[in-house]
């Protein structure tokens, strides 16, 4: 019998991220196709089997779609037919099975999407970063007013 590995997902407008968390993974095969499915399969460190397959909202491009192998976990880049933000990653609209969840380090809403790729490419900024003529010996330092009035009060 097959198990299920952990799988996160987030999308930005024109694709889909699935994080597929299984550490030491072997014989791994991904499979995108044009409908919408997705399907996965490796074996685990103790020879276990994992696969799972899955039919998302939209339809998919298969030979943009990208896999990375990572030592913890597998990174499935898919992209979407067409561009536009899905209302859920499943075509169905079922509560999906407990083993998939939003990867919450990568979302995006649509809102930021335009603002995070603007900061990742502005490098002017990082040079000056810590590069201050004025120093004190309060920077970093977070100002917490009620702990400044019980100071005053002590014995």
């Amino acid at each position: 019998m097959s198990r299920h590995p952990e799988v996160l997902w987030a999308q930005r407008s024109d694709k889909v991220y699935l994080t597929i968390s299984l550490p030491d993974a072997k014989d791994i095969s991904v499979k995108c196709e044009p409908q919408g499915t997705f399907g996965f399969s490796a074996v685990g460190v103790q020879g276990e089997l994992f696969d799972f397959s899955l039919e998302l909202f939209g339809k998919i491009l298969p030979e943009k779609c990208k896999t990375k192998v990572g030592l913890r976990n597998i990174i499935c880049s898919v992209q979407k037919e067409e561009k536009g933000w899905w209302k859920r990653l499943l075509k169905s609209e079922e509560k999906p099975a407990p083993y998939i969840k939003v990867d919450w380090n990568k979302w995006c809403d649509e809102d930021d999407e335009g603002s995070n790729s603007d900061l990742a490419s502005n490098d002017n900024d990082a040079e000056h970063v810590g590069q201050n003529d004025e120093s004190s010996d309060d920077e970093g330092m977070l100002y917490l007013p009620d702990l400044e009035k019980l100071r005053g009060n002590q014995y």
